[in-house]
C-alpha cells in the first residue's frame, strides 16, 4: 500500500482562541502574582530587619511566602499545558487494505479476582477480540497475578462465548462489543424482526455464559488443577486457548492466558513487571508491531480505535517518532456532577489537548497503542544492539526472544501457537529470574521506578526523543468505571501521589531529566507540573492550619479591607477560580460541577496526596515500600444509591481521613473564635482575608462536618477517625497558642 498516494489518513487543528485566551490569562494572572509576591517579599524583609517583631511572626510570614512562591511556580509549571492545544480528527475508512495491516497485541491486566470480578475481566477481554481489525493480526493477551482458578476457567468460557459475540457483532454492525454493556442498554436503532429475535437469542446465551462464570465454583466446574487463589510462589503457565479445530471460515482473534511465575523472593513489580511478561511471551507468540493497553475494567466500546489509532502509526511524517496514541479514558458510572472528580476532567479535557500542541500528552496507564519498538530502549531511528553479549545484557538470555528483535524476523503465528518448543520458551520468559542482570524495568519495556509505570514510562520515551498523539473522538473509544467510595477514591490518588512523587525524587526527576535531554522547554514543564502535583498537600496544609491559628491568636497576614493590596490578593482568587469556571463549562460541566472539583480537590490535597509524601518519607528512610493498592471494581447497591444521590460515602473510610476531619474541626473552632475576637475587638478589617478563607474552607468541608455531625447511617464517618482528629485538633490548637504567644 502506497500511503503516499492516499488521501490524509489524518488533521490536527490548532485552537487558535483557546490559545489566545490562555496565553492572555497566564500573562495576567502572572503579573498578578508577581505583585502579590512582591508585597510578601517586603513585608518579611522589613520583619527580619526589624527587632520590634517577635520571630514566630517572621516564621509564620516565611511559611506563606514559601507556600506562595512554590504554589505560584507550580501553576507556571501547569499554564505550559494551556499554550497551544490541538485536536485531531482520524480517517480509518482511508485505510485501503487490511492485509497490509501490522498485527496487534491486546494487554490486559488483572491481579485479584475479589476485587476486579472474572466476569468484569472478561467482558473486557471480549470487547478487545470484538475489534473491527482483520481476526488473524489481533492476539488478545490476559497476564493473571491473582492466578485463580477462576478467571483461566472464565477465559476458556468466554473463548467459546465469543465464537457467536463475534459473528454477531460484525452482522449487525454491534458497535458496543462489550456483552454487559450491551445488553444493559436498549439497541437505539430501528432494526428489523431478524436482528431483535437474534439480540434476545444471543442475549440468553449471555445470560447462561455469565451464570456459569459466576457460579462455577459451586457447580464443581473449576479443575483441582489450579489453585483457587494465587499464592506468592506460583508457577508459570500459559495457555493458548480455543483455537484448536477451527476452521479457516471462524477465523478468531488469538487469546492467550498468561500466569507469570511469582515468588517470595523476587520483587514481581506490580503493573510494570506484568506488562513486561506479556511484552516477552507476545514477542514470541505473535510480536505484533503495536501493542494495546487495557485497564481490566476499562473495556472497548467502539471497534474502530485500531483502525483509527493507525491512521497516525502508519502515517509516515509521524511514524518515525511517534512511540503511541493515547485515546481519551472516560468513565460510565460518573455522577451528573462527578462528586469525588473521578472522571480527570483537566486531564482528559484540558491538560492531553496542550501536551499534544507540543510533543504529546503523556502515557496515561490505559487505553494507549504503544510500538513496540519504542519499549526496546533505543531513540527513534537508532538500531538495537547487534552484539550477541549486549543483546543478552538487554533483553535476557532467550535466544528465541533475541531473534524476534532482528529487522527481517517474520513471525509464524500459527506454528508459533502449535509449537509445544516455543511454549516452554515462553514459560522462560515469564520466570521470575529471567529479567535477573537485565535491563528489563531499568532501560527495556515499562519502568520498575515507580508504581505509576505509565507516567514514568512516558515521560522517559519523550525525553528519548519520542512523541505522542493524544486521539479523543466524539464517540468513547473506552470506557471504564471509577471507584465511587471516597475511601477507595482517596487510596488511589494516595497511591498516584506516591507514584509522583517517586518520580519527583529519583534521577528521572521531569524537570533536570527533561532540560539534561535537550527536551523542549513547555513539555518539559508540563512533564515537571505531573510530578509536581503532590507536593500541593504541603502548601495545602500550611493555609488550612497557619492563618487559622493566628486569626484564634488575633495575628493579621492579609492587608486591610481599605488597603490597596487587598486587591491582588481579591485578583489572584477571582482569576483562578474564574479560569477553572470558564475550562469546566467550556469542556460540558456545570457550575455545581466547578464547586465539586474546588472542594474534592481540597480534600485529596490534605489527605491523599499527604499519605503519598508520608509514603516516600518512610521509604527513603527504609521503613516501608510504596505499595500497588487495587482498586474496588466491586460495588454495592447501597454505595449505588448514595453516589447517585450525591452524597459523600465514609463508609470503609481509613486513617486517610484524618488530616482533612482534623483540618475541618480546626477551621470550624478559628471560625468561631475568630468571629468571638473581631466582634470584641473590632478588627474585622484586618482579619477579613483570614475569616474569609476560613469559612471557604468550612463550606468546602461541609460533606466531612455532615459526616461527623448530622448522619447517622453506616457512611457516617467512622468514630474512631473523629476521636483521632479530635486529639490532632486540640494538639494543632495548643501548640499555635504555645509558639504564637512566644
Amino acid at each position: 500500500m502506497d500511503l503516499k498516494q492516499i488521501p490524509p489518513l489524518h488533521t490536527l487543528r490548532v485552537q487558535r482562541i483557546r490559545a489566545t485566551i490562555n496565553r492572555a490569562h497566564i500573562f495576567v494572572h502572572s503579573l498578578i502574582l508577581l505583585a502579590l509576591l512582591y508585597y510578601r517579599a517586603s513585608w518579611l524583609f522589613f520583619f527580619l530587619t526589624s527587632h520590634s517583631h517577635s520571630w514566630t511572626l517572621t516564621l509564620t510570614w516565611f511559611l506563606l511566602l514559601t507556600s506562595e512562591l512554590s504554589l505560584s511556580f507550580i501553576w507556571l509549571l501547569g499554564s505550559a499545558y494551556r499554550w497551544r492545544p490541538v485536536s485531531r480528527a482520524a480517517f480509518p475508512e482511508r485505510l485501503s487494505d487490511d492485509h497490509q495491516l501490522p498485527v496487534i497485541d491486546v494487554f490486559i491486566c488483572t491481579a485479584d479476582p475479589e476485587k476486579e470480578p472474572p466476569l468484569h475481566v472478561v467482558n473486557t477481554v471480549l470487547s478487545a477480540m470484538a475489534l473491527d481489525y482483520p481476526a488473524e493480526k489481533l492476539w488478545v493477551y490476559l497476564s493473571d497475578d491473582g492466578g485463580a482458578a477462576i478467571t483461566l476457567y472464565a477465559m476458556r468460557e468466554a473463548f467459546s462465548f465469543a465464537k457467536v459475540w463475534l459473528p454477531f457483532c460484525r452482522k449487525y454492525g454491534v458497535r458496543t462489543t462489550c456483552p454487559n454493556a450491551y445488553f444493559s442498554e436498549e439497541d437505539g436503532q430501528i432494526r428489523s424482526a431478524e436482528f431483535l429475535n437474534e439480540r434476545e437469542k444471543m442475549k440468553s446465551m449471555y445470560e447462561a455464559f455469565k451464570e456459569q462464570v459466576e457460579k462455577a465454583e459451586e457447580m464443581g466446574l473449576i479443575g483441582d488443577n489450579l489453585n483457587k487463589k494465587a499464592k506468592q510462589d506460583a508457577a508459570s503457565l500459559i495457555e493458548v486457548i480455543g483455537q484448536k479445530g477451527l476452521e479457516d471460515h471462524d477465523k478468531m482473534p488469538h487469546l492467550v492466558y498468561v500466569r507469570r511465575e511469582k515468588r517470595p523472593t523476587h520483587p514481581h513489580n506490580f503493573k510494570a513487571g506484568a506488562l513486561n511478561v506479556l511484552l516477552r511471551v507476545s514477542g514470541l507468540l505473535s510480536n505484533g508491531s503495536y501493542i494495546l493497553v487495557l485497564d481490566c475494567d476499562m473495556y472497548s466500546n467502539d471497534p474502530t480505535s485500531a483502525k483509527a489509532a493507525m491512521c497516525f502509526h502508519l502515517d509516515p511524517t509521524l511514524s518515525p517518532t511517534l512511540a503511541f496514541v493515547q485515546f481519551s479514558q472516560i468513565f460510565h458510572n460518573i455522577s451528573p456532577n462527578d462528586i469525588y472528580g473521578c472522571q480527570l476532567r483537566d486531564v482528559f479535557k484540558i491538560w492531553w489537548y496542550g501536551c499534544d500542541g507540543l510533543n504529546g500528552p503523556i502515557l496515561s496507564g490505559s487505553g494507549f497503542y504503544m510500538k513496540r519498538e519504542a519499549l526496546y530502549g533505543i531513540a527513534p531511528g537508532m538500531d538495537l544492539p547487534k552484539d550477541l553479549i549486549q543483546s543478552r545484557q538487554w533483553f535476557g538470555s532467550s535466544n528465541e526472544l533475541l531473534k524476534t528483535l532482528r529487522p527481517d524476523y517474520k513471525c509464524n503465528a500459527e506454528n508459533g501457537v502449535q509449537s509445544n518448543g516455543l511454549l516452554q520458551e515462553a514459560h522462560f520468559l515469564a520466570s521470575c529470574n529471567y529479567e535477573t542482570g537485565t535491563k528489563w524495568g531499568k532501560q527495556v519495556g515499562f519502568f520498575y521506578d515507580s508504581v505509576v509505570e505509565d507516567i514514568m514510562t512516558g515521560i522517559r520515551l519523550h525525553c528519548r526523543g519520542w512523541n505522542s498523539v493524544y486521539y479523543n473522538p466524539p464517540r468513547p473509544q473506552f470506557l471504564g468505571s471509577a471507584p465511587i467510595n471516597l475511601n477507595d477514591v482517596l487510596v488511589q490518588y494516595k497511591r498516584w501521589s506516591s507514584g509522583l512523587l517517586e518520580i519527583a525524587f529519583s534521577r528521572y526527576s521531569p524537570l533536570p531529566y527533561g532540560i539534561m535531554s535537550g527536551h523542549s522547554i513547555l513539555h518539559t514543564m508540563c512533564l515537571s507540573y505531573s510530578a509536581s502535583m503532590p507536593f500541593y498537600c504541603v502548601f495545602g496544609l500550611c493555609y488550612a492550619t497557619v492563618p487559622q491559628l493566628c486569626l484564634l491568636n488575633g495575628i493579621s497576614l492579609y492587608p486591610k479591607v481599605s488597603d490597596p493590596w487587598f486587591a491582588i490578593f481579591l485578583a489572584v482568587f477571582i482569576s483562578g477560580s474564574c479560569q477553572h469556571l470558564f475550562e469546566v463549562l467550556h469542556t460540558g460541566g456545570s457550575f455545581r460541577m466547578w464547586w465539586n472539583e474546588q472542594r474534592i480537590w481540597m480534600v485529596k490535597s490534605i489527605s491523599a496526596n499527604f499519605f503519598g509524601c508520608l509514603d516516600i518519607a518512610t521509604r527513603m528512610i527504609g521503613v516501608k515500600r510504596v505499595d500497588f493498592g487495587l482498586t474496588n471494581k466491586v460495588i454495592e447497591k447501597d454505595q449505588v444509591d448514595r453516589y447517585s444521590n450525591e452524597e459523600f460515602d465514609f463508609q470503609g473510610a481509613s486513617l486517610i481521613l484524618v488530616p482533612v476531619v482534623t483540618s475541618s474541626m480546626l477551621n470550624m473552632v478559628a471560625l468561631n473564635g475568630g468571629v468571638w475576637r473581631v466582634i470584641a475587638e473590632g478588627n474585622y478589617s484586618e482579619l477579613m482575608v483570614q475569616l474569609s478563607l476560613t469559612l471557604f474552607i468550612i463550606i468546602c468541608s461541609y460533606p466531612i462536618i455532615e459526616g461527623i455531625v448530622i448522619r447517622k447511617d453506616a457512611a457516617r464517618v467512622p468514630p474512631l477517625i473523629t476521636f483521632l482528629s479530635i486529639i490532632c485538633t486540640m494538639v494543632l490548637l495548643s501548640l499555635g497558642f504555645i509558639v504564637l504567644a512566644m
